[in-house]
């Protein structure tokens, strides 16, 4: 794990979790991000799981494994107790732990939510994949290139099945660009049914607005905005950034960090209630 600090921040500061995708290194997702400097503006504290190659060559999260996301086994095991440590350091308030993940790390996003839902405060997928979408490699490359054909139904039970028992989820929401070519866009859309299914949301509700950038649905449950899905027009595979939101960071290339007329960054801070 790597962790960021900032010297100034309160008492009980939020945590925010990000998951790094495939050939990433949270070094690099972070200097083009630019996470760690709004940590140390707005005060909480930031941590980044580190895949490492001995376990996956790509350096990829096994989202795709049984064995890797199992409740209390595995890579989410593994993330729970670093969230677990961190909290314990730090005096973290746990009512302000939120997760964020890109590609892999998003789709293992979509597993640690599943799995511990009271554990976040909200949670984003970055070109992401949907929980339950594949159970070895292979089949992880044909859903990541295609998609899987399941009902909204089908979807939401994938998650009810391992939170048989849970009755609210945080609010989630669900990034990913029309012009992905490394995640079939379809596994957005599948996303986004399956946490509406297990939010129990009709999917005709759902307002969507125009926007520079592309389309933004948003679903909301007693009042609240649960379910939000970005459709970034014309967008690859990668975490959009704007590039004055970059300003001052390194020059460090990362080919999954992409400059858009939107931050997601800035935009989390906003919908989670970190931003000063």
């Amino acid at each position: 794990m790597k962790l960021y600090v900032p010297s100034r921040m309160t008492a009980k500061p939020p945590l925010v979790v990000l998951l790094h995708g495939c050939r990433q290194t949270p070094e690099g997702f972070d200097a083009m991000s630019g996470f760690s400097a709004l940590a140390r503006q707005c005060g909480f504290v930031l941590l980044y799981p580190q895949q490492t190659e001995a376990n996956n060559p790509q350096r990829c999260f096994n989202w795709f494994r049984p064995s890797a996301i199992a409740r209390d086994r595995g890579e989410l095991m593994s993330v729970r107790q670093m969230i677990d440590f961190t909290c314990g350091r730090h005096r973290i308030d746990r009512s302000k732990i939120y997760v964020a993940g890109l590609s892999a790390g998003g789709a293992l996003t979509s597993a640690l939510v599943a799995t511990y839902p009271g554990l976040f405060a909200g949670a984003a997928i970055f070109a992401g994949m949907p929980l339950g979408a594949a159970r070895d490699a292979m089949s992880a490359l044909r859903a990541m290139k295609s998609g899987v054909l399941r009902s909204p139904g089908e979807w939401g039970d994938l998650v009810r099945t391992v939170s048989p028992d849970q009755k609210t989820w945080p609010p989630i929401s669900i990034w990913h660009g029309t012009d992905d070519s490394v995640v079939n866009l379809s596994n957005a859309r599948a996303s986004v049914f399956q946490w509406l299914a297990v939010g129990g949301i009709n999917a005709d509700a759902g307002r969507t607005t125009l926007k520079p950038w592309g389309e933004l649905t948003q679903w909301r449950f007693k009042n609240v905005v649960q379910v939000s899905f970005y459709s970034l027009k014309g967008f690859g595979h990668g975490l959009p950034v704007h590039r004055t939101a970059r300003a001052g960071q390194t020059s460090r290339f990362d080919p999954y960090i992409l400059d858009a007329s939107i931050s997601a960054p800035l935009t989390l801070l906003r919908i989670w209630g970190l931003k000063r």
